[in-house]
């Protein structure tokens, strides 16, 4: 395995891979990696003959108060589970490096409408940060497929976006959520969780499953569905940021007609900010029962 700090070396290092022939796999991370993100990497070795992890904190996907600065980095650490995960190259640049110009940034990516509901209402500006970063990273790399986890589903839909709004020659793959034995998925701000508070955070998930299985019977009621849900959070200590239901392709609100739906939730506890969702497949009229929820 490689450490490459350098943009031209890793172009060269491409550049060579693909004289050759051979498939390249990408998996941008901020580091601090978790069981979640080694799932990731190991699907892009699966699917290629390269494998690339960027590690990489992105200051400009981070709003004012947030938590650039105390951000987890345990490189050592990282650098060991990805060579135990087969990565051919660790491409972790400095700041300066991927911009320039400093973060204020001259040219930015944004998505509109994706980026202005859930997680980006709540975090303003933070998508644009996380498009421009990605846009970037795509460019420096030029891989054949990247790999992104459906934990962050919003996030997901629009890097998708983006690559087929500006034709980027790139396969956006989504990895399964990884969880912990008890539901909770994984996250790099779990750290952040308190003892007590990792023994509430499961409530997340399972609220989430038991939506989605309800809705899965027949269930149509969506106010009362997400007030139920609401309620079970916060009895769980949890401060809800947002709990819908919405159309899976594209985020947009739930109709009654609508069959491929996601329920996504944002919820505070204590210094951690957790995100999860599952995907739901509601039956036709006059079908019900099932257990349709996957959420992975």
């Amino acid at each position: 395995m490689w450490t490459i700090t350098d943009i031209a070396a890793l172009r060269e290092t491409v550049a060579q891979w693909r004289r050759q022939g051979e498939r390249i796999g990408f998996v941008p991370t901020m580091g601090n990696l978790h069981g979640g993100h080694l799932a990731l990497v190991d699907e892009a070795r699966r699917q290629s003959d390269r494998v690339v992890v960027s590690i990489f904190v992105n200051p400009t996907q981070f709003g004012p108060g947030e938590d650039f600065e105390n951000y987890p980095r345990t490189w050592t650490a990282d650098c060991e589970a990805l060579r135990r995960h087969d990565t051919d190259v660790v491409f972790a640049p400095a700041v300066e490096a991927v911009y320039p110009d400093g973060p204020s940034l001259r040219t930015r990516v944004e998505v509109p409408e994706l980026t202005d509901i859930l997680c980006g209402a709540s975090r303003p500006g933070h998508f644009t940060g996380v498009a421009t970063v990605v846009t970037k990273l795509l460019n420096l790399v030029q891989p054949d497929l990247a790999v992104f986890g459906l934990k962050d589903y919003q996030q997901l839909l629009v890097i998708r976006r983006l690559v087929e709004d500006l034709s980027l020659p790139v396969e956006i793959v989504g990895g399964a959520i990884a969880r912990e034995s008890d539901g909770l998925a994984m996250s790099s701000r779990n750290a952040y969780l308190e003892p007590t508070e990792r023994e509430r955070a499961p409530v997340l998930y399972r609220t989430l499953r038991d939506l989605a299985a309800r809705m899965e019977a027949g269930e149509d009621d969506f106010e009362g569905l997400l007030a139920d849900g609401w309620e079970r959070i916060r009895e769980a200590g949890m401060t809800p940021d947002y709990l819908e239901i919405r159309r899976a392709a594209d985020l947009a609100p739930a109709g009654p007609g609508d069959r491929e739906l996601v329920i996504p939730v944002a919820a505070y506890l204590g210094r951690a900010r957790l995100i999860d969702n599952v995907r739901v497949s509601r039956p036709h009229s006059g079908q019900g029962g099932g257990n349709g929820y996957t959420g992975e």
